[in-house]
């Protein structure tokens, strides 16, 4: 037998085993494609992350292309702010409002993960969220605002990724100076000078309530518009600062 002759026999005989075996193949696929993922994902730009700041993040890009799309002007505000400057009302603040136990967990709050789907299965809907400042910090830096399922897988290995390289304070600072906080507003201090029209140094304890108050969502819920919703949520976080001795 000759050599196209054994590779002719060799390719017959795995067609036959594909078409006999479909499911197993497609799995097999499906399996390779996902570690395929995983192992691209930007674990040396996380490693950077420990002494480099990041010129954007995935989140920019798409509110870009957003707004591109739809024919609108986009100007993007960020000004870096280093956390040793940033008022502790307004760090408590922002844990207050979006992940409680940030200090303690690993990356994910497990109580908020389960209480977040008996509430939203009991509902019928996505009425509660459960991600964690580092979940969050992940999607805005390599993710997108997508919701399928290999999506959330990368979310879930980045977060455990970062949570073992970069410490919390790191972790904190960051998300404080690219979470999106209006249309094109990025961070705490262009925040602060945006709303306010000083540094995010001189923050009050009520106008640090009110920017966390909108973090959940910024173009609806905006900083400078009375609300009731806005007096309702900043009165919650300061309560609930109050009750923690914060």
């Amino acid at each position: 037998m000759g050599k196209l002759e054994r590779i002719e026999k060799h390719w017959t005989l795995i067609f036959s085993w594909v078409r006999a075996h479909k499911f197993l193949t497609v799995l097999g696929i499906a399996l390779a494609w996902i570690v395929l993922e995983i192992l691209t994902l930007p674990f040396g730009d996380v490693r950077r992350l420990k002494t480099a700041n990041p010129s954007e993040t995935a989140f920019m890009r798409e509110h870009e292309e957003q707004a591109i799309a739809e024919g609108k002007h986009f100007r993007k505000i960020q000004r870096w702010i280093a956390f040793s400057a940033i008022p502790k009302d307004a760090i408590n603040a922002v844990i207050i409002s979006e992940d409680g136990t940030f200090w303690a967990h690993s990356g994910f709050d497990w109580f908020e993960f389960r209480e977040s789907i008996e509430r939203n299965l009991k509902e019928g809907r996505a009425a509660r969220g459960a991600s964690t400042i580092t979940q969050q910090l992940v999607k805005n830096l390599y993710l997108s605002s997508s919701k399928n399922p290999l999506r959330k897988l990368k979310e879930w290995v980045l977060t455990w990724y970062i949570e073992r390289t970069l410490s919390k304070q790191r972790i904190l600072e960051l998300y404080l100076n690219v979470i999106e906080w209006g249309w094109g507003i990025y961070g705490i201090e262009a925040a602060s000078q945006q709303y306010f029209g000083k540094s995010a140094t001189s923050l009050s304890r009520e106008e640090s309530a009110r920017l966390a108050a909108v973090i959940p969502n910024p173009r609806r819920y905006r900083v400078d518009k009375e609300t009731r919703y806005l007096e309702r949520r900043t009165q919650l976080i300061l309560n609930r600062m109050a009750a923690q001795g914060l």
